[in-house]
């Protein structure tokens, strides 16, 4: 009959006195059959000193060790100096190892500059990182391009005449009117400047250096960085979401040979083509300027563009054409077998692609006026 009672009541937890004071005892079945209760008991505890004694536990699972250690932890004793049975130590110590793993809800917040110092660390190594990339693409696609050249039948002419197209055909009217729009305003700008001087003819020499020397290619070049770098990494980054580039492989193909070298010997061919076709659109908004705000007439803005550009200063221009296709081609095609099959993983490659290939590009520009003024060209 008292057996009965004692199961009737079912486990939990009692204030109790003896000689060494207060105590807490837990007693019965600490399971989770008993986890609702319980958890209500061990909340009503209260804060007031007392010793933990779980002596009189009977039975004990995960869910019951869960809240002996956080009796434990609020009291600040443990459960062997409570008397916790030995045959129940293993599970609780093996719930109290997990909460110990668990992460802390609010890890303190770091101070500014180590955040700013952390910021530019990881910016760095980033940087070091895709260089490193770049330069190991590099090599491996110029192995490859020289294993085509010597084998001409590895050529994919077909795919090389198609992105000729989608490169270099589509891009025209659009190259063509920025290129006629930008040479319009040097003209402007440098009309303002001379007229004070008397010498708005030299007009026709600014906007003739700057298209043959910088801006004809480099106009073309950021052109081409946003649209077909971005296209490059999006067409070949889809492909890697589906899994296109798994079957290529699986088929024994080259995956460089198949997808890199037609879209970098397409704009090798493109991009100095549409620099000559950017040069002529510069000269001739120069040419509406002068002809319908200065008073100069074609045939002496003519006459003037050929005194004053040499073949030299034209090849100046059209060098830089094969660097920045290369670099172009190169960061698109790297940055799209980088993806890693998901579309936000496409979106944000395409837009490190286009980032990363108009840097380059105004970086090597830069470069190469340098090197050039100090050797006197």
């Amino acid at each position: 009959m008292p057996a009965e009672a004692h199961t009737e009541r079912g486990p939990g937890l009692r204030r109790a006195q003896g000689d060494d004071g207060d105590r807490i005892e837990a007693f019965g079945d600490w399971t989770l059959l008993h986890a609702i209760t319980l958890a209500d008991q061990v909340e009503r505890t209260g804060s007031r000193a007392a010793r933990l004694d779980f002596r009189g536990i009977t039975r004990l699972d995960a869910s019951g060790a869960l809240l002996l250690e956080r009796l434990t932890e609020r009291r600040g004793q443990t459960a062997r100096d409570a008397g916790l049975p030995e045959r129940w130590q293993r599970v609780f110590e093996a719930v109290d190892q997990a909460c110990d793993d668990r992460p802390a809800d609010d890890p303190p917040d770091e101070p500014a500059w180590r955040q700013v110092l952390e910021r530019i660390g990881r910016a760095t190594v980033e940087i070091a990182t895709s260089t490193r990339e770049l330069f190991g693409f590099l090599g491996l696609t110029l192995h490859r391009l020289v294993r085509t050249l010597l084998q001409p039948k590895r050529l994919r002419l077909t795919s090389v005449v198609h992105h000729i197209e989608q490169t270099g055909l589509d891009a025209v009217p659009l190259l063509i009117l920025l290129a006629a729009l930008v040479g319009a305003v040097i003209a402007f700008l440098g009309a303002t400047v001379l007229a004070d001087f008397g010498a708005e003819l030299f007009v026709v020499d600014l906007v003739a250096f700057a298209f043959a020397r910088e801006f004809g290619v480099l106009l073309t070049a950021i052109l081409l960085a946003g649209r077909t770098a971005s296209a490059f990494c999006a067409q070949i980054g889809m492909m890697k979401s589906r899994e296109e580039i798994d079957a290529i492989r699986i088929l024994g193909l080259d995956t460089v040979e198949v997808l890199v070298l037609p879209r970098l010997i397409a704009l090798l061919i493109a991009l100095p083509l549409l620099t000559f076709l950017a040069t002529l659109a510069g000269l001739f908004g120069g040419l509406v300027v002068s002809v319908v705000s200065l008073d100069i007439n074609l045939s002496l803005y003519i006459e003037r563009v050929e005194q004053t550009l040499t073949l030299r200063q034209y090849l100046i221009g059209m060098i830089k054409a094969p660097i920045f296709a290369l670099v172009i081609a190169l960061i698109g095609c790297l940055e799209g077998l980088r993806v890693s099959g998901t579309a936000q993983s496409v979106g944000e490659h395409t837009t490190t692609a286009v980032v990363r290939s108009i840097t380059m590009v105004i970086v090597i520009d830069a470069l190469a006026a340098i090197y050039f003024m100090e050797i006197g060209w």
